[in-house]
Order: C-alpha cells, then sequence, then structure tokens
C-alpha cells in the first residue's frame, strides 16, 4: 500500500496532538502511560513528538483514557483554528 504524503494541515494536527498528550502526562513517564495505555513506548513517543501524525483511533483512545483526556478535549485540541 502507498501511503500519500501528509498535507501540511496533518503534520500540524499530530504535533498538536503530541504536544497535548506530553502536557497531560506531565511528570509520568512515557514507559508507564504507554504500557498502562497498551502500546508500545516507541508508539507513544513517535506520537508525542509528531512523526505519526495520524495514529489510529483505538491507539489515541486508550492513550487519552489513561490520561484523563475526553475525546472531546483531543478533537478540539487539535482541530482548533491556526494560531489559536
Amino acid at each position: 500500500m502507498v501511503r500519500l504524503p501528509l498535507t501540511p494541515a496533518e503534520v500540524e494536527r499530530g504535533q498538536r496532538l503530541g504536544a497535548l498528550l506530553r502536557r497531560a502526562r506531565g511528570e509520568r513517564s512515557m514507559l508507564e502511560t504507554a504500557l498502562d495505555a497498551r502500546v508500545s513506548p516507541e508508539t507513544l513517543r513517535k506520537i508525542e513528538t509528531g512523526r505519526v501524525a495520524t495514529p489510529a483511533f483505538p491507539t489515541i483512545a486508550a492513550i487519552a483514557d489513561i490520561l484523563g483526556l475526553s475525546l472531546d478535549a483531543v478533537w478540539a485540541e487539535i482541530n482548533q483554528p491556526k494560531g489559536g
């Protein structure tokens, strides 16, 4: 399967998602968070650094749940207008 290049908007949303997850994780370790969410630490690291700009929905849902974030809050954060 050939992956199409990400649009600038997708890249920006991925960066916002990563920043949100890092803030929500706070002092909690990446390893602990990843294991609790049942995702690999490498996957969480890639999402937090924006290297995976379009992660799978179940992955985000699991991480958000562990961090106490509602999916509505995640959606609102990553889809805010530019400069917002």
